[in-house]
């Protein structure tokens, strides 16, 4: 019996007829170990990843729309939190951290940080009006100094969801081996051990599922705060790089993606302001990514289970704030989810950042659309930047 070998045209043909063999990731791990890689790969055609987390370096590009007289603006604001308007006349960015410009901030510590730009970007996709404000030096053809008006998602001609770092391929388990409480962007550590954070959906976590990126880059389409986004290119702070198990999963942070898609499709219920005590605002989204079974390596990559997923134990108390690589051992993602590691020699209870639940129901979500032919898969036109040297071959890869 021949090598399974599958094209995306032959798999999004079987899902025009209705005839694909669609599974999540999590149960594609059970499929995998009863029968393994060749023998999946034959029997199914797509598995569904799924991830909702808080995701900072995300945040919306749009357009408010002229006035009379026209406008230049230099300065815009969403209900108090500063968009940047160095693009163009009526064109601007909110990113999902920047604060409203009366926060308090740390001044009150930890600062509470109630309202930020992913707020805003709740607010919109949720259909609730918000205050725009803008101003302007004023030219001759745009004469104008000053709009003040209240908007709505659908009162905004452009509105595009471009998050530059999402979906991290792995994360630190963060702990805090000071004498102080410690508030971070894993959230509140509390002094000598006493907890420890992570933020990753593990098996079912998109990049956790193709490693090697063989799968997923410019084009992929995905499963994004509840509409239809794309990869766009990989995300700021891409480390293909990372020291990998032989499985070829990181066990450190690695790989991450740039996505993007209209704000319009989009719901409240996949896109959430965060308030993260001590720290910001940010925003948490909901990402999931098909990953189409090619071959029986395709196959081997997303039957991963948690238990053959490491990551690294970071003091974020010292070590992380003072550029300090080092680490307190690893644990396994079947060993976070258990509710409790073991650090030091102690046992320390675990919690975490991302959600499982909604990780789960993105996974079926995307499992649904592509079964009911609502969803066909994007082949890439360049895959995203994978290690170098080959997998295998250089220093960085454990034995």
């Amino acid at each position: 019996m021949s090598a399974i070998q599958k094209t995306y045209e032959e798999i999004n043909a079987r899902i025009k007829s209705g005839e694909a063999v669609v599974v999540t990731a999590e149960e594609m791990v059970d499929i995998v170990r009863a029968k393994g890689p060749e023998q999946a790969a034959r029997e199914v055609d797509v598995v569904t990843t799924g991830t909702f987390s808080p995701m900072c370096s995300s945040g919306l590009f749009f357009n408010f729309g002229q006035m009379t007289p026209t406008i230049k603006a230099s300065r815009v604001w969403l209900n108090k939190v500063s968009a940047y308007a160095g693009l163009a006349a009526v064109d601007a960015y909110i990113g999902a951290t920047e604060p409203a410009e009366d926060d308090p901030l740390n001044k009150i510590y930890p600062g509470e940080f109630r309202y930020g730009g992913g707020h805003v970007i709740e607010d919109l996709v949720a259909g609730r009006k918000v205050f725009l404000e803008a101003k302007a030096y004023g030219t001759d053809c745009y004469l104008g100094r000053k709009m003040q008006k209240e908007i709505t998602l659908a009162d905004l001609p452009h509105a595009l969801l471009c998050n530059p770092r999402n979906c991290y391929q792995n994360y630190n388990c963060a702990v805090n081996l000071s004498d102080k409480t410690v508030h971070t962007y894993m959230g509140m550590l509390k002094p000598h051990c006493r907890n420890a954070n992570y933020c990753s959906a593990g098996e079912l976590s998109p990049l956790l599922n193709d490693p090697h990126y063989q799968a997923i880059g410019l084009g992929t389409r995905i499963f994004l705060g509840g509409g239809v986004g794309f990869v766009t290119w990989h995300g700021s702070q891409h480390n293909p790089n990372a020291l990998r198990s032989e499985n070829g999963v990181p066990r450190r942070a690695a790989g991450t993606l740039m996505v993007q898609g209209d704000l319009k499709q989009m719901s409240s219920k996949w896109l959430r302001g965060v308030s993260i005590l001590g720290y910001g605002s940010s925003l948490a989204v909901g990402i999931g990514v098909p990953i189409p079974i090619l071959n029986a390596q395709m196959a081997a990559y997303t039957g991963v289970s948690d238990a053959e997923i490491f990551t690294q134990v970071v003091d974020y108390g010292y070590d992380y704030s003072n550029g300090i690589a080092r680490n307190y051992g690893e644990v396994s993602y079947a060993m976070l989810k258990s509710g409790s590691i073991e650090v030091n020699g102690k046992q320390v209870p675990t919690a975490p950042l991302s959600s499982m639940v909604k990780a789960r129901e993105i996974a079926e979500t995307l499992k649904s659309w592509i079964r009911d032919r609502k969803f066909l898969l994007g082949r890439p036109a360049q895959l995203l930047p994978d290690m170098d040297p080959p997998p295998g071959s250089g220093p960085e890869t454990e034995k």
